[in-house]
């Protein structure tokens, strides 16, 4: 891997405050109240120290796009989008529509799905030899490895589907499984149940399961820190608790209805062989669990970096949750030949997807951290392996950024269709993002330059 300068790196982190209770510790969020210790360096360090962190996060969806329905113009307030974008209007002001930004590797690659997912996010070639898994280590990834070590969690990889370990066309499907590599031989662990992603993220560090609410252990921390605040961080104190509670409950109820843990055989002992466990069948409340706890790990500094795979490439997700839509797979309805009721279909599940990216959005939105909102103290990505999903098109990508983050400006279209091929990859982008994070590259992927416009 190229030398990666760690002059932003290497600063050691502020002191972070937190609700202690019997083997756990739970971190709280930024509050004016609150002092903040600087590492070293004075008043410039103590500034720096008090400021929100920067995160990141990527949220991915499978099959691409209609593009007929993904479009934008204009830009603030006034941004036209197209119909898949609609859950993004009232958001416009904080997203930056880019067209045009492409892999050239996947591009080139005779797999149309697993020759162009698995590198999404590292723009390198994916092994199309059935002996050996390669592909290259993804730039979550890299963030990961270098400014990981300043939180309890190095990055959250989450997933809705489980990893596939079938053959599609000869290769491996964990190719359409994972989006995050921590080596191109290796891709990072997903976590799809959000009871152990819940754990490790409130536990003690380990994933350890606890037998009561974590909220109950620091109940005593809390009662002391509570007229040591001012009036308006104590109501962000109780905001904040609350949705810990929200989602302790989420999960303990889901788990009772046996919807996370998935069907089990009703025999102690199987009369047959035993089928494997099955996901969640309420599809949107197990992705809303799982951006709830992705907020929640940026929340409570546990982490920076996410990525999440709301489906695997070659999806077999059932969307018959959504209305007018039935009797279809995510993957019948990409690959439709453009039938127009099957098309209908499609422009639904794009929507959807968009919304979980809209949830997200106002999730963070509505997050203070000192005058700055969690949104604006994030860069979050939304995309797609493919453009045009039923016909694999791999010559551009449907990607979407929010947040003001790293000095993002939003409310506005990026366009690179013209710009030339050297000068419209995505691995310029993935460049730009990790420089705003602090760790920097000479090259990464298919390219050494940036996008200067980010």
């Amino acid at each position: 891997m190229t030398r990666i300068e760690r002059s932003a790196v290497n600063q050691r982190p502020s002191r972070r405050h937190f609700l202690r209770g019997a083997g756990v510790a739970l971190a709280l969020p930024w509050m004016e109240s609150l002092p903040s210790f600087a590492a070293e360096g004075g008043k410039a360090a103590s500034k720096a120290a008090s400021k929100p962190p920067l995160r990141f996060a990527c949220i991915y969806f499978s099959n691409g796009v209609e593009p007929e329905h993904w479009w934008a113009k204009g830009s603030g307030a006034s941004m036209e989008i197209g119909p898949a974008l609609k859950p993004m209007e009232p958001f416009r002001e904080d997203i930056i529509f880019i067209r045009g930004l492409y892999n050239q590797k996947a591009l080139e690659s005779t797999s149309p799905h697993l020759g162009r997912m698995a590198n999404l996010l590292s723009g390198e070639t994916v092994s199309l030899d059935p002996s050996v898994i390669r592909v290259g280590t993804s730039f979550d990834q890299i963030l990961a490895q270098e400014i990981g070590g300043q939180t309890p969690v190095r990055s959250l990889v989450l997933g809705i589907e489980p990893n596939e370990l079938r053959l599609e066309d000869g290769l491996s499907m964990i190719y359409g499984s994972c989006l995050s590599w921590t080596s191109p031989n290796k891709p990072a662990a997903k976590e799809i149940y959000p009871s152990r992603t819940f754990d490790l993220l409130v536990g003690d560090g380990t994933g350890r399961q606890l037998d009561r609410s974590i909220l109950d252990e620091v109940l005593e921390d809390t009662k002391a820190l509570q007229p040591k605040i001012s009036r308006y961080d104590r109501l962000k104190l109780d905001e904040y608790l609350e949705s810990v509670r929200s989602i302790e409950k989420r999960i303990d109820q889901a788990s009772k209805e046996q919807r996370l843990e998935g069907w089990k055989p009703s025999l102690s002992k199987p009369n047959m062989p035993r089928p494997d466990d099955k996901l969640p069948q309420n599809v949107p409340e197990h992705m809303k669990l799982m951006l709830d706890l992705i907020v929640l790990a940026f929340q409570m500094d546990k982490t920076r970096i996410a990525t999440l795979m709301l489906n695997n490439d070659l999806s077999q997700m059932n969307f018959n949750f959504l209305e007018g839509v039935q009797g279809a797979l995510h993957l019948d309805l990409t690959h439709n030949g453009k039938a127009p009721a099957l098309e209908a279909m499609y422009l639904k599940t794009n929507q959807f997807h968009v919304q979980q990216f809209a949830y997200l959005l106002e999730r963070m939105k509505a997050i203070d951290e000192g005058g700055t909102s969690l949104l604006d103290n994030s860069m979050l990505m939304l995309c797609s392996s493919l453009f045009d999903g039923d016909a694999h098109s791999a010559d551009q990508l449907p990607i979407l950024l929010a947040g003001r983050g790293g000095g993002l400006k939003p409310g506005r279209i990026l366009d690179y269709l013209d710009k030339g091929d050297d000068n419209r990859r995505a691995c310029s982008l993935y460049l730009t993002l990790m420089d705003k994070m602090g760790v920097h590259l000479e090259r990464f992927g298919d390219t050494d330059k940036r996008l200067t416009e980010i």
